[in-house]
């Protein structure tokens, strides 16, 4: 049994707080057995991970796209933001990644919707169908529909902002994936979708408030 989290978000994030350190003890201690760093914008620290963990760690992005937010799994640098979807997912695709759509459908958080979905559904390679963090406005039950209608693979994201959040929502598989694998093995993956402490559902707003009032000092 394979425990992925395929949404987190470290320091590097301006909302995250997942230090480095964190991530080493977390698989260390069998938390998790691979856990993608997906910062906003940004791949410094998931690369620098990598480089020590390997395959345990997969080098992500949340990339903010005209359009909404897009990660790619599997990334060799950082995507550009402020692109189109498809000019997003394009660039995921010409450096080798995946194309996982986090929360979407969520207006509440910048989800895509619908039309953009199915403009570009020929670029998508998973759907985020089990969001951690999606409490207030969960459009988990819909992003597997329009998954299963599409035949694209189905994935659980903690999307935590602090070590709390982690362990609590993942996917299981039964083989250790790479990426040429990953798809494959989420055919027959399972959604784990455990809520995390409340308290963890505050972190982006108290990190992000936190860093502002650093740079301000």
């Amino acid at each position: 049994m394979i425990k992925v989290d395929f949404h987190t978000h470290s320091t590097m994030s301006d909302d995250g707080g997942i230090r480095l350190e964190q991530y080493g003890e977390l698989l260390e201690r069998k938390v998790l057995d691979i856990i993608a760093v997906t910062d906003h914008d940004e791949t410094r620290l998931a690369r620098e991970l990598h480089a020590t963990w390997g395959e345990r760690i997969i080098v992500g992005e949340e990339i903010d796209t005209t359009e909404g937010e897009m990660i790619g799994l599997y990334l060799q640098t950082t995507v550009k933001q402020g692109l189109t979807a498809r000019k997003t997912a394009e660039a995921i695709h010409a450096q080798g990644g995946l194309v996982y759509v986090p929360h979407p459908f969520e207006t509440m958080r910048a989800g895509l919707q619908e039309s953009v979905l199915n403009d570009i559904a020929d670029l998508i390679d998973i759907i985020e169908a089990v969001n951690g963090r999606a409490v207030f406005q969960n459009m988990g039950p819909k992003a597997l529909t329009w998954a299963t209608m599409h035949h694209k693979a189905a994935a659980a994201g903690s999307d935590a902002h602090t070590k709390h959040g982690v362990g609590h929502t993942y996917t299981v598989l039964k083989n250790l994936p790479v990426r040429e694998t990953l798809l494959i093995e989420l055919a027959t993956g399972e959604l784990v979708a455990e809520r995390p402490p409340y308290y963890t559902l505050l972190a982006p707003k108290y990190h992000r408030l936190r860093n502002k009032l650093g740079h301000a000092q």
